[in-house]
């Protein structure tokens, strides 16, 4: 079993405005998340989020407990939220199956001693996009299907930001300790997210993107509202949000990405909005 493991450190946002675009890489962007049979974890002090990737192809994959957590299981201090990618797949937890869509989520609770991933069928493998959070109380495991989630339109086709979001692990659909995830799939045509954009120096985000064609790419947007910056990425990419950040990008055509946050409140709804003119 093989598991490759990151640590990123909290950034100043006074430090931050004068990285170059390699620093601004290397501190913020997840540039790998899937590989077969591997299990890819980014640890960052930033609210102490992990973002990570589990494709199995070969073998059913455990997740395993790495060291900087000093914890005897992975789970034991922390809880998980699991979206599937890619093909259909199997997520077992303490001997229970999961059975996990495209497009499907699972809530696993804290202190839940085992988790194993598998696909089932290898020539399309199930990709599981893995976020993590500390945990202080026990919530109910529980699987979250494409109908389960609760379902809002935003933006128009006139301002190229039409969009579907769909809140999957948030507290209008399930209990969660901390952590929230959800997705936002753009139409057609559509290429702008997360705009008019927001802060919220009560969470952290993170991105992934996802389903956008391999000769594209998405310009993520972070960084105070008066000094952003830029991070070109591509399909399958991850971008870390630290809570003085705002979140934003714009693809060069549609995509999805699926966002999730950890911090001080459940509140969905809290966030300080910027609107385009004002931004930097």
């Amino acid at each position: 079993m093989t598991t490759i493991f990151d640590e990123r450190f909290a950034t100043h946002p006074r430090d931050y405005v004068a990285y170059d675009t390699e620093r601004l890489r290397e501190e913020f962007l997840v540039p790998k998340l899937f590989e077969a049979d591997t299990v890819h974890l980014t640890y960052t002090h930033v609210d102490r989020m992990m973002v990570g990737g589990v494709m199995p192809v070969d073998r059913e994959v455990l997740l395993e407990t790495v060291d900087t957590l000093k914890a005897d299981y992975f789970l034991e201090r922390r809880e998980l939220g699991v979206i599937n990618i890619g093909g259909p797949g199997c997520v077992v937890v303490d001997g229970t199956v999961y059975e996990i869509g495209t497009k499907e989520a699972l809530y696993v609770s804290r202190g839940c001693r085992e988790v194993k991933f598998s696909s089932n069928v290898k020539s399309a493998p199930a990709k599981f996009y893995l976020n993590s959070t500390p945990a202080h109380r026990e919530c109910p495991t529980r699987k979250v299907g494409q109908g389960d989630a609760q379902v809002i339109e935003l933006g128009a086709s006139e301002t190229c930001n039409k969009r579907t979001l769909r809140k999957l692990l948030v507290s209008d659909v399930l209990e969660t300790c901390q952590l929230q995830m959800g997705m936002t799939e753009l139409a057609p045509g559509s290429v702008w997210n997360t705009m008019p954009c927001h802060t919220h120096s009560r969470r952290m985000e993170a991105y992934m993107y996802f389903n956008l064609p391999e000769d594209q790419a998405v310009c993520h947007f972070m960084g105070p509202p008066q000094q952003t910056r830029t991070i070109w990425m591509t399909n399958e990419q991850a971008v870390i949000s630290p809570t003085w950040s705002l979140h934003s990008g714009v693809g060069t055509s549609n995509y999805t990405f699926i966002w999730g946050m950890a911090g001080e409140n459940l509140d969905y709804g809290d966030m300080d909005h910027v609107q385009p003119n004002q931004l930097r």
